[in-house]
């Protein structure tokens, strides 16, 4: 610009001094219709340079211009994405510091304006389930139900956590609709196996749950913890539906026709022996537990038997006599006797065998050996030494 500048200030010199060395101006008639302009040379030359100039500088001007418009508009129209997006940070910020009021407000606020409309309807959804406001909740799910996302835009972590929000909310409906939309990424993914499970249970779909067993153990994800309290769930559920639905014969039945490797399972024992008791079905139950105690081999199966609501049943007393009369100071077999006989409401005798446990030289009872001696006691009157058992407990 600036040699366009200098070569236009020669130009003119040179244009100005020219006629002025050779003594002659020069005439310029410009003739339009009937109107006639007539000016020197010079003044046509400046004045054409001047419009040239003019020109070149409007042209920049307007290139500068042009720049600064689409930069100012761009500024203005996203303006309100841009403040989302940083909404929608300081949303996730807030909902891993555990402010799931603030981040509620802010994700549910960038929702509209934001590319990440679907997550963070989700989110906001699992902050305001985390505060207990239900209406919140929902709503956030169902202003879900109008996004049009696919999973392959939200992927399966969508779809879990959706599921999973549903079922806190109770909605199991909507829970089982939406898993049975997926059902062929359950084989692949343990997280939708998991919600498959817990949902069958809440359901009350005990066999189904109970298949799916076999496909949850292989998972190295799923804790043993967690296998094991559904099965738990799922077999005490199956084998109460079969008194209510049909009777004992059919318990008894149900159980024969499971696999052997899910009879030889301690829990499902246990459960199985907890079903029984509680219907106060003994001859099958005797039945199953007498080998177990005569063997005297399977320690945390025997020591669950304790907790079992067991009526009095003399054969069961037996066995575990013949074990305590073997060996007078074993800590199991006395804590067995005691509790059959505080079943059987035979309390000296349980007194006896929970004095002798109490006694050995090192502490081998736990909480529930102390519990049911208090009760003991408690129901023959000795109410001080019932009292001092019951403070053991919290020591």
């Amino acid at each position: 610009m600036k040699r366009l500048l200098l070569l236009l200030i020669l130009f003119l010199s040179v244009v100005v001094v020219t006629p002025m060395l050779i003594g002659e101006k020069g005439y310029i008639l410009i003739s339009i219709g009937d109107s006639a302009i007539e000016t020197t040379v010079i003044t046509a030359i400046i004045t054409l340079a001047l419009c040239f100039f003019t020109l070149a500088l409007i042209i920049k001007f307007f290139r500068g211009g042009v720049n600064f418009s689409f930069k100012a508009w761009n500024k203005i129209a996203f303006a309100s994405r841009r403040k989302a997006l940083k909404d929608f940070n300081k949303g996730i910020a807030a909902y891993v510091l555990g402010d799931y009021k603030q981040a509620e407000h802010l994700l549910a606020k960038s929702a509209d304006g934001s590319t990440f409309e679907h997550i963070a309807y989700l989110v906001a959804a699992d902050a305001a389930q985390k505060q207990a406001l239900k209406p919140n909740t929902d709503h956030y799910l169902g202003l879900l139900e109008n996004t049009t996302t696919s999973i392959k835009e939200t992927g399966l972590e969508a779809i879990i956590i959706k599921v999973k929000l549903l079922m806190g909310q109770k909605n199991y409906q909507l829970a089982r609709t939406i898993i049975d939309e997926h059902h062929k990424h359950i084989g692949h993914d343990a997280r939708l196996l998991k919600l498959e499970i817990e949902l069958s249970l809440i359901e009350q779909r005990f066999d189904y749950a109970i298949k799916q067993f076999n496909a949850a153990q292989k998972e190295k994800s799923i804790s043993i913890e967690t296998i094991t309290l559904w099965q738990q769930q799922a077999f005490y559920g199956a084998f109460n539906q079969q008194i209510k639905q049909h009777d004992s014969s059919a318990l008894v039945e149900y159980w024969q026709q499971l696999p052997k490797k899910i009879k030889q399972n301690e829990v499902v024992i246990m459960t199985y022996c907890q079903v029984l008791a509680e219907n106060q079905i003994n001859e099958p139950l005797a039945k199953l537990l007498l080998p177990i105690i005569k063997k005297g081999n399977a320690l945390s199966l025997l020591k669950a038997l304790r907790t079992l609501p067991i009526t009095h049943d003399d054969s069961l007393m037996a066995a575990a006599q013949k074990h305590l009369h073997n060996q007078p100071n074993n800590a199991l077999w006395l804590s067995l006797v005691a509790h059959f006989a505080a079943a059987s409401k035979q309390w000296s005798l349980a007194e006896k065998a929970f004095n002798s446990l109490v006694n050995l030289e090192e502490q081998q009872y736990d909480k529930i050996d102390l519990l049911t001696f208090s009760q003991v006691l408690e129901h023959q009157g000795l109410l001080d030494k019932a009292n001092q058992v019951l403070r053991k407990i919290h020591l």
